[in-house]
């Protein structure tokens, strides 16, 4: 679909797309730095945060998405914004049960590796982000990590400056 660029392990190029078979791809091939849980209830807990992201919101902001809105006569920005809003209360409703200081407990999961760019692609849509206390605070402490600033999109090779 080309939504999602592939991936590169000690040089070699794999055809992997889509985020969670590449972050769980990450998990997988790097376990000394674990982004699933060990207990089976929280690994779980962690894909269901993951996919209300992953399904439930991020494909109604997309390009394509929001592109063919704008073809059919509608305000994309609008249409797009009551989803992920609507996303947002669940999965800030979600994380109420299971947070520490990220999303699933006390270490980063692939539930803050998704909640990190959606609440910047919140913020572009005009979401009111203050409302969900908690997940700017997760979002936060996951920013002052090295991994999540060196994979912000300004810092890619490619990114205009």
């Amino acid at each position: 679909m080309a939504l999602v660029e592939i991936t590169e392990d000690d040089g070699a190029v794999h055809a992997l797309n889509q985020s969670l078979p590449i972050l769980e791809f990450l998990d997988e091939r790097f376990p000394a730095i674990p982004l699933m849980p060990k207990d089976p209830y929280a690994r779980a807990r962690t894909r269901g945060l993951a996919e209300i992201i992953n399904s439930g919101i991020q494909p109604l902001q997309n390009l394509n998405v929001t592109n063919q809105i704008k073809a059919l006569g509608a305000d994309s920005t609008v249409w797009s914004k009551g989803y992920i809003e609507a996303g947002l209360a669940a999965f800030d409703a979600t994380v109420r049960e299971s947070a520490g200081q990220f999303c699933v407990g006390d270490q980063v999961t692939i539930a803050d590796c998704l909640l990190v760019p959606q609440m910047a692609s919140s913020r572009r849509f005009g979401v009111d982000v203050t409302r969900y206390a908690r997940l700017a605070e997760i979002e936060a402490r996951c920013l002052a990590l090295p991994a999540f600033k060196n994979a912000a999109p300004d810092q890619q090779p490619d990114a205009v400056k």
